[in-house]
């Protein structure tokens, strides 16, 4: 009690301006510290420590990084004590959406979310973990990368659910589009993100015509699946229907509704809609990437809609769509988004259980039930070619219309995953070329690069064209155009000088996946990745080799000058030649460059006399 009559004492004097004496100051502090020990004063700018807090990491974090940790309550778990998986999308979106917000500094609203995989389920009384962050920002969009785990207070276990990308557009007054500030990468992980957010951005927008082009070339008959002692099931049957009313906690402070609380209806529709087909409670699998159209307000009602598209062996695929309108009588209902999931159900022993067949609806319904088809093989084509650990890539991935997409992201994002890396080393410097090696698990990777008098672009249009390789390049004999995928992918048929323990030369099919940069200060790319195509299978006069990820990178350091670095990541079966040959190697990169600048200078007239020509 006599520690707290001090302290009002010392808070009268204080506002009264009295100078209060050194005595009464440390009998003050003593008495509320239980110490003997002298006051610390704080010096300026000194972070304050709080007591029972944690303390704050010295290392610099991302301003746009939020944490989120939700205890999972029974409230928050369906009938298994499993946590709703609409329960986590609601979590995963608010997380997110605070991120874009501190980078915005002004309301955002969820514009799309990618493919989402989740690995395991979350049980009641277990600790949900989400770290989202904004990894590049665009005029008006941002991209957010989230990261979701699950800690078991009990044994200290932490494993991962799921990663995604969410697309969020900052708004400003009367909903008009806000310009954003551009983000700086700081670390390597932030660097590679940062970079291949650009490729995720150019795979969201022709992903639909990635759908269109299989269904174009598939056949228009709707053929369904046999499986023994399975009736099919009328998809009409697990057709349902549902309403809900937007209230204030629905929505923001805005008054849109929470894009994670529409996943959430849309994904209890979903859920009933697969129960009907299977007689089960399914566990949610995979969502499909998808885009909200529009926004819907306090006060809408939204109507979901859910049908099970088709049934494969072990897994559904459940459509469900979400409209909405303003009042009980209104006629016209506004899409505000589509959604395909993934539903599998588990026996007791948590492995997948075959399940029943679909008969689609005449129309629509067979429309729905071959598109289904369509998803599923672009979905395992995504998740083989661009979820895949680097490592775990095989190096010639077959090559088709329905995963060009993918192969090409894959592609652009390894050589600029490899660009990011931190620790290269100087092995070798020679007037203006120097040599980079970098060394980490299997890999063996090198970076040679110089400035040379010519602009970027047109280093990036005589780099880019395999055909004129051998001009510069003493390892290349010829390398023929095979296949002009698009303006930006082509694929070649290389022929080496270098000879094969076979003593054959060697021969490449590989892809060339051209990228202009997204915005200011980034590089022009040209990836190179070996590919497997069924015009040019491996024949008996040539060995054929293999290039996992190779490619330039081209910096525009002023209107007349540009860094040109090549990148190579040697593959396991390419060490035994390096590590017996470093000093042989290194000199044939430096002198197969300084001939790569020697072309570049020769040619750029000429090319800016064919530009002009045009």
């Amino acid at each position: 009690m006599l520690s707290f009559f001090w302290l009002r004492c010392l808070l009268k004097m204080v506002k009264g301006n009295i100078v209060v004496p050194e005595e009464i100051l440390s009998f003050c502090c003593n008495g509320l510290q239980g110490s003997t020990s002298p006051l610390r004063v704080q010096e300026p700018g000194e972070r304050e420590e709080v007591p029972g807090a944690m303390a704050s990491p010295l290392p610099t974090r991302n301003p746009t990084e939020v944490q989120m940790s939700q205890l999972v309550l029974p409230c928050h778990t369906n009938h298994r004590g499993e946590l709703s998986t609409g329960q986590l999308l609601k979590w995963i979106d608010t997380a997110a959406c605070l991120s874009a917000e501190r980078h915005a500094g002004c309301p955002c609203v969820t514009a799309s979310m990618d493919d989402i995989y989740f690995e395991h389920t979350i049980s009641v009384g277990q600790v949900v973990n989400i770290k989202a962050k904004v990894n590049r920002a665009f005029n008006s969009s941002m991209e957010v990368g989230i990261q979701v785990s699950y800690e078991d207070l009990c044994s200290g276990k932490h494993c991962s659910i799921c990663k995604a990308y969410a697309t969020f557009v900052a708004q400003g007054p009367s909903n008009s589009k806000v310009k954003l500030k551009p983000l700086t990468p700081q670390t390597e992980e932030e660097k590679t993100e940062h970079s291949i957010a650009a490729e995720r951005r150019r795979m969201r927008l022709v992903h639909k015509d990635t759908l269109k082009d299989l269904l174009i070339r598939s056949p228009r008959e709707t053929e369904l699946e046999t499986r023994d002692g399975s009736v099919a099931v009328p998809a009409e049957k697990t057709r349902v229907e549902s309403v809900e009313l937007v209230l204030p906690p629905h929505a923001n402070h805005q008054g849109n509704t929470f894009g994670g609380q529409i996943m959430a209806w849309m994904e209890n529709v979903a859920t009933i809609a697969a129960s009907r087909l299977c007689h089960a409670h399914p566990t949610l699998r995979a969502i499909e990437m998808f885009h909200f159209r529009g926004p819907s307000q306090v006060g809408d009602r939204l109507v979901l809609k859910a049908i099970v598209n088709n049934a494969f062996k072990n897994s559904m695929e459940v459509g469900v769509c979400a409209e909405a309108y303003g009042q009980e009588m209104s006629i016209s209902r506004r899409h505000i988004n589509s959604a395909f999931m993934t539903f599998e159900v588990l026996d007791q022993e948590g492995r997948p259980r075959t399940l029943p067949m679909v008969a689609p609806e005449p129309g629509d319904g067979e429309r729905r039930y071959r598109e289904a088809s369509a998803r599923k093989k672009i979905r395992l084509d995504r998740k083989y070619v661009v979820s895949c650990k680097q490592t775990e890539v095989p190096l010639s991935v077959p090559w088709d219309q329905s995963n060009k997409v993918y192969l090409s992201y894959n592609n652009v994002s390894a050589l600029k995953t490899l660009v990011a890396k931190a620790n290269w080393a100087l092995a070798r410097e020679k007037e203006k070329v120097r040599m980079y090696t970098l060394e980490e698990d299997k890999f063996l990777s090198f970076r040679i690069e110089m400035s040379v008098r010519i602009a970027a672009s047109q280093a990036f249009s005589l780099l880019s064209d395999l055909r004129r390789r051998h001009e510069w390049d003493s390892h290349y004999a010829s390398a023929e155009l095979v296949q002009q995928v698009d303006d930006d992918d082509m694929i070649y048929h290389v022929v080496s000088q270098t000879l094969s323990h076979e003593n054959k030369p060697q021969d490449f099919v590989i892809l060339a996946s051209r990228r202009k940069p997204c915005s200011k200060g980034d590089p022009y790319v040209v990836a190179f990745r070996s590919v497997t195509l069924p015009t040019h299978p491996a024949s008996a006069g040539f060995t054929r080799g293999e290039t996992l990820c190779s490619g330039f990178c081209i910096w525009t350091e002023s209107d007349e000058m540009s860094k040109v670095a090549y990148y190579n990541q040697a593959t396991p079966g390419y060490l035994n030649y390096v590590t017996t040959n470093v000093a042989g190697l290194s000199s044939n990169f430096c002198a197969t460059f300084e001939a790569c600048e020697k072309f570049l200078l020769k040619n750029k007239e000429d090319l800016i006399v064919r530009l002009q020509d045009l």
